[in-house]
């Protein structure tokens, strides 16, 4: 195994791990909507048991990317978690107040009510999906940070990587198109929340609810998620060249590395009709509540390789507005050959967890 095969294979983990994410996100998605597909008591709290038995995945596997990303891409672990720390930290926020909801709801003699813990579950909802596809889209649009290693030697302030100004990372939600994308992930995480509900929840009334709602989610998914991917095609992309390590700007990169690793263009189109397959076929059928599967698998070949393009074929992956070349890329960012080859080994226990998650989601399932 060379350096170079480590480092594009733990960009491959990293991007797993991601697709895994935006799938298990139906948990905000679902609780989100909990007002709208339970219309009645007995309702809400079926689906707040529902999505109570997946929140933790979805949370742990938050932790895995994170953790993932420390340990073989430590320089973006530095730069993003560390230099765009409010945005980062909403989005936990969001997701601690998950957590305290689910734990206190429905205790006895809680003192902010039941009503107040589940609007909790609605703002991590929407919070959590709009404020991680920004952070998303950044991997495209670019964020403003430096990064200087000579600094390490600076006793006084070893920082490798600073923020060019006082935001802390919430300026990426001045870029329009960051936006864009979170909107597309929310409006997904809602699609495959009611694809969840339909299929886990026994309720007639959820359910027929549910195919009216998932129209009002597809078509504004659509839309943006059309927008940004179209334009992101169309536009400028972060080039690296692979003998120098410097970086420039090339017309429809992106277009471009699907065109050159055309098997994650057929991931992307298999991914899309997917999708649209487990969505039409619930709109359509009174009887068909197994949409989240085809819809699920969709989405995370959709994702997986949109993150592919986003690091392979010589791109830089979090590009700085800053300063060009303090572009991070696959090769300038990552760990040591010793750790990624030491990681390597570990990870080949991946498909082990992704079993235990299946056994966990079937045991949950029963309760």
């Amino acid at each position: 195994m060379t350096y170079i095969f480590l480092q594009q294979y733990w960009w491959f983990i990293i991007s797993l791990l991601g697709a895994l994410l935006v799938f298990l996100m139906f948990v905000q998605g679902a609780n989100s909507l909990v007002y709208s597909l339970g219309y009645t008591e007995d309702g809400q709290r079926k689906i707040i048991e529902s999505t109570g038995r997946k929140w933790e995945i979805t949370f742990t596997t938050l932790v895995t990317f994170g953790g993932a990303f420390f340990a073989s891409f430590p320089l973006f672990y530095s730069t993003s978690f560390g230099g765009a720390y409010w945005l980062w930290m909403i989005i936990l926020f969001s997701f601690v107040l998950q957590a305290v909801s689910y734990e206190f709801q429905h205790r006895k003699g809680n003192l902010l009510g039941t009503r107040t813990y589940r609007w909790f579950l609605i703002l991590n909802g929407i919070i959590g999906p709009l404020l991680l596809g920004a952070a998303v889209a950044t991997l495209f649009n670019g964020s403003n940070f430096f990064v200087k290693k000579a600094s390490l030697t600076n006793i006084s302030a070893p920082v490798i990587s600073r923020w060019a100004n006082a935001s802390a990372g919430l300026d990426a939600l001045l870029d329009p198109w960051n936006i864009v994308l979170g909107f597309a992930v929310m409006f997904l995480a809602r699609i495959l929340g009611i694809l969840y509900i339909m299929n886990n929840v026994e309720n007639e009334d959820i359910r027929s609810r549910g195919s009216v709602r998932l129209i009002g989610s597809t078509v504004p998914f659509l839309v943006f998620f059309l927008a940004f991917f179209i334009r992101t095609m169309l536009k400028d992309g972060y080039a690296v060249d692979p003998a120098t390590g410097v970086v420039f700007m090339e017309p429809m990169k992106y277009l471009h590395n699907y065109l050159d690793m055309w098997p994650l263009a057929v991931l992307t189109v298999i991914g899309v009709v997917l999708l649209l397959y487990g969505i039409v076929r619930t709109i359509l059928s009174s009887t068909y509540i197994k949409g989240i599967w085809p819809a699920g698998i969709g989405v995370m070949l959709v994702v997986l390789s949109l993150l592919l393009v986003a690091g392979w074929g010589n791109t830089a992956y979090y590009p700085s507005n800053t300063d060009l070349q303090c572009s991070l890329t696959i090769a300038n960012s990552c760990s040591s050959e010793f750790t990624l080859r030491t990681m390597f080994y570990v990870s080949l226990l991946v498909p082990f967890v992704f079993g235990y998650i299946a056994y966990v989601w079937r045991l949950m399932d029963r309760k």
